[in-house]
């Protein structure tokens, strides 16, 4: 399936049960640009929003570039974010006109040398990602993660991977790295909703019953008060020049 279209049907979804990130993740990728206020920042397959909003809850100026027409629809309104239709390979900006280009969650559909050359395009001074992957020392996240690499469709999970090294050696830039935990906490629905954020995953038919029900029992075998908590890491990948 297309990258740019493969979320058109989970767009709500995804808004409502995707978690946010830490705030040290957002200050990683802010860090030593000066007052937020000043900065204008491109957030690239920025979704339905939900790391553009924590930019422009900083004060920044975020350009919202995503390609899915759903996904954007989707999106909360939230002042200082303008949306535009584009690709992390071909965003529409003029050369150096942001302070920052930055993918979350993102990166890896387009984690291309074409792609890394159009951010140092626009960017007039950073490029970075954020990504968070579960981590799984904790027994119920990886109760999660094996029933995920059970019903997966596609080798995603293992494009993620490949993006962070991918980045890490960005062209002509140094490239620090940094880690934010942090927890998603979920009731019953939310992990089913959580699940079905996620394009790898199946969306109907017997085969995302039995991962429904697969989910079920897990939430029932480890649920404190009625949630559970899904714990995970952001990668923080910063680029200068």
């Amino acid at each position: 399936m297309n990258s740019t279209s493969r979320f058109g049907t989970r767009a709500k979804a995804y808004a409502a049960f995707r978690p946010s990130y830490p705030p040290s993740a957002i200050d990683a990728v802010l860090q030593g640009l000066g007052p937020p206020l000043e900065l204008t920042i491109a957030d690239i397959g920025a979704g339905t929003g939900i790391s553009a909003r924590l930019f422009a809850q900083r004060g920044a100026r975020v350009i919202a570039i995503e390609p899915n027409a759903k996904m954007r629809d989707a999106a909360e309104p939230y002042q200082g974010m303008e949306w535009r239709e584009g690709t992390g390979e071909c965003t529409g900006l003029p050369d150096d006109s942001v302070d920052v280009a930055v993918a979350c969650q993102a990166f890896h559909w387009f984690a291309t040398a074409r792609a890394l050359a159009e951010l140092a395009r626009i960017a007039r001074r950073r490029a970075a990602i954020l990504q968070y992957e579960r981590d799984e020392r904790d027994a119920f996240t990886r109760g999660y993660g094996d029933i995920v690499r059970s019903y997966a469709t596609d080798d995603t999970e293992a494009l993620r991977a490949d993006a962070i090294e991918i980045f890490a050696r960005f062209p002509n830039a140094t490239v620090r790295r940094s880690e934010h935990p942090s927890v998603q906490r979920l009731d019953r629905e939310s992990l089913l909703g959580r699940a079905s954020s996620a394009s790898y995953l199946p969306a109907s038919g017997p085969a995302a019953d039995r991962m429904r029900a697969d989910l079920r029992g897990l939430f029932d075998r480890h649920a404190r008060g009625g949630y559970v908590e899904l714990t995970m890491v952001t990668y923080a990948m910063v680029a200068d020049w």
